[in-house]
């Protein structure tokens, strides 16, 4: 049944191409005996060769996937100075780096959680690269401490640098506590590791702000959500964007993608 309501789709709606194509014509191509003998015939063929409907699928999964990265690639090349640039967001790695990969994260989401071993192998296997962190902390509404973590990340940057910062991140998802389980000790731990102690409360709420924001403007629907890009003369053709996860050996071969 399944089967025959995509066939029936199919020919719908390749008659209905033909009618409009040929709609400025001042007779029809088909009558509508021959229209639905048509029908009958491509249904008959597709019920015995029902590979052609996998392979039609796949090619429009691929068109609108390439779709999707063209958007967000435009997205992202209106966005560059934000996304590489912007002093209120924690950045590792070399100046000179050709590759960056930013990431939108909140360190309560589970899949960020998944990712995260990945993102340590890529950061060990491609040193050359710039990792830039964007502190998206989109579940606090739902767990205040989505809010409190990302805000001493930004604070640990800001005053301590970016082997301070890395340390507590990683050191956040190293106790595997995602979805409500992240407490006010796991972050002071994490934060005592990088070697931070919290005199004051540093307001860094604008930051956050910012790439709510900025994410919003490239089309991220939530986290995580990679970006890979030339650092400088990027185009849409070496950008990768990945909404979503991302395995390693993915990410490695973006990075490749993009600075060649």
């Amino acid at each position: 049944m399944l089967i025959k309501t995509v066939i029936a789709t199919v020919v719908t709606t390749y008659i209905g191409f033909s009618s409009i194509a040929l709609a400025s014509t001042p007779a029809p191509v088909f009558t509508p005996e021959q229209e639905a003998r048509i029908g009958e015939l491509a249904e008959a063929y597709l019920l015995e060769h029902p590979e052609i409907l996998v392979q039609v699928s796949q090619k429009l999964q691929a068109q609108q996937t390439a779709r999707q990265q063209m958007g967000f690639a435009l997205n992202v090349m209106e966005h560059q100075e934000a996304l590489l640039n912007d002093p209120d967001t924690p950045v590792t790695g070399p100046k000179e780096a050709k590759v960056a990969v930013i990431e939108f994260f909140d360190y309560q989401c589970v899949f960020c959680s998944r990712l995260a071993p990945a993102m340590e192998d890529v950061m060990k296997a491609s040193p050359d690269t710039r990792f830039v962190f964007k502190e998206w902390p989109i579940f606090a509404q739902r767990w205040e401490n989505s809010q409190k973590a990302a805000e001493r990340g930004v604070a640990i940057w800001k005053e301590k640098g970016a082997e301070a910062y890395l340390t507590y991140h990683n050191g956040i998802y190293h106790t595997g506590h995602n979805e409500g389980e992240l407490t006010e000790l796991d972050i002071k731990t994490a934060s005592a590791a990088a070697g931070y102690t919290p005199v004051k409360q540093l307001v860094v709420t604008s930051a956050l702000d910012k790439t709510n924001a900025l994410a919003q403007a490239l089309g991220l629907t939530g986290t995580p959500g990679l970006i890979v890009m030339p650092v400088k003369n990027a185009t849409p053709e070496k950008i990768t964007v990945f909404p979503g996860l991302a395995t390693a050996e993915q990410i490695l071969s973006a990075i490749d993608k993009a600075s060649n």
